[in-house]
């Protein structure tokens, strides 16, 4: 069984990857429409980064909730390993940036690469543990929801802070026209 879970884990990770790089794109692609701004990245900024994460396992965990319905663990499971990921998006950004001082497009990249790894990865270990337990499950979708609504409501309204300001041209989220 343990082998399962890393290859559905493995199989959302290479559908996290894809639709992540896609949502980078989707934005400009659609002539900056509304209902991409809301899922996809608007600019460049950390923030906008950790969306194309977020949506794409949101997705993920959706429909691989059908097939593990048996695992009463399950919605914890996936919000632990969103949370991963999405914190280790902006951990190893700020600490590559303040190290090296300046951001190379290649290593931003493999940031999300490494982020969707490690968390699909730790998903696996938890869901082969059967010593995981999820004492509140809608607490944990609520917290999930909330993430959500927090991506949608700051594309639009973005608070002035480093993460959410876009380097290149310096502005916070976008403005709805």
């Amino acid at each position: 069984m343990k082998r399962t879970i890393w290859l559905w884990q493995l199989f959302g990770f290479a559908i996290t990857s894809f639709l992540g790089t896609l949502l980078h794109f989707l934005y400009d692609w659609t002539d900056k429409s509304f209902l991409a701004a809301l899922f996809s990245g608007v600019n460049e900024s950390t923030w906008e980064h950790m969306k194309l994460l977020f949506w794409p396992m949101l997705v993920f965990a959706v429909f691989q909730s059908f097939f593990f319905k048996g695992y009463k663990s399950f919605i914890c499971v996936k919000l632990s390993g969103l949370l991963l990921g999405l914190s280790l998006i902006p951990v190893l950004f700020y600490t590559y940036n303040g190290a090296i001082g300046k951001s190379a497009d290649f290593v931003n990249i493999i940031i999300f690469f490494v982020s969707a790894a490690l968390a699909y990865a730790y998903e696996a270990k938890l869901l082969g543990n059967p010593d995981t337990r999820c004492r509140f499950p809608k607490i944990a979708i609520m917290i999930v929801c909330v993430i959500g609504l927090l991506f949608v409501v700051f594309t639009f309204k973005a608070p002035h802070m480093p993460i959410f300001k876009d380097p290149i041209s310096e502005t916070y989220g976008i403005d709805i026209q």
